[in-house]
């Protein structure tokens, strides 16, 4: 089935890595014109080297940009009208989780939670928003975590900021309803990532395959699909809301987490 973006243009934040890469790889195979940043120049050279090698005709755009800079997210967005078009698509995937508790969870700490899964998100949307309005199938999916929804106690900064994001992402969704725009997110559980990877390689026990050390993970932590999602499978969710498959749908946070919700 056709996601119906082919000639479209998305713009997918935190693109060169993981889950970001794996969203762009989707909407460039599916005929969009897709651009993609990040903070890392090289780590965004690759990606965008990776994307043209398979698809040698895809119309693609990268520009180093860090989304917590109002400035740099403006003028990466003015360089993406100019070499893609209107954007119809905004997908934000920046971010990362603070593990810590109450303890040693400093006040600055606090801010930093709150001011990236805020403006992380705050920032590409005041950018790309008159894009948006005058696009046909207007859409933002912002990339979230069930923490949001079933917060813990290691990762207490971040489950609150989270969860901020989710009431956030909700409000908008229906203010943007005027212009058109759908507002919806995915909530990630435990997802396959670099960071496992690396764990990986520092385990104890080296005779372990990959399958069977990150099964015991998962089973440690109850998942009931007994593994880690891989990163392309939150990004079709991605790509499925932002794209006009999910046309009747907006202010929804769809659970990508293998079961692992325990909530109703």
């Amino acid at each position: 089935m056709s996601f119906q973006v082919e000639g479209k243009v998305a713009v997918v934040t935190g693109g060169s890595s993981g889950i970001g890469l794996a969203a762009v790889e989707i909407l460039v195979a599916e005929g969009a014109k897709v651009a993609w940043c990040g903070r890392d120049e090289q780590r965004l050279a690759e990606s965008k080297l990776y994307i043209l090698e398979k698809y040698p005709h895809a119309n693609v755009f990268t520009q180093s940009c860090n989304v917590l800079n109002q400035a740099e997210v403006d003028t990466f967005a003015q360089a993406v009208t100019q070499h893609l078009g209107n954007v119809d698509m905004l997908i934000n995937n920046a971010g990362q989780g603070r593990v810590s508790n109450f303890d040693n969870t400093q006040d600055e700490d606090w801010m930093k939670e709150i001011e990236l899964k805020y403006f992380s998100v705050l920032h590409p949307i005041r950018a790309f928003l008159d894009n948006l309005k005058v696009s046909a199938i207007g859409s933002v999916t912002n990339v979230n975590s069930l923490l949001a929804l079933q917060p813990e106690p290691h990762m207490i900064a971040t489950s609150a900021a989270r969860a901020a994001l989710l009431n956030l992402t909700h409000s908008l969704s229906h203010e943007f309803m005027q212009y058109g725009i759908r507002v919806n997110s995915i909530l990630l559980g435990m997802v396959e990532s670099a960071q496992w990877k690396r764990r990986y390689e520092n385990r104890s026990d080296l005779n372990q395959s990959w399958e069977e050390w990150i099964g015991n993970i998962a089973k440690k932590r109850g998942i009931p699909m007994q593994r880690l999602g891989k990163p392309d499978e939150p990004a079709h969710a991605l790509v499925f809301l932002a794209s006009p498959l999910a046309s009747y749908t907006t202010g929804t946070a769809l659970d990508v987490s293998g079961g692992f919700n325990k909530h109703i």
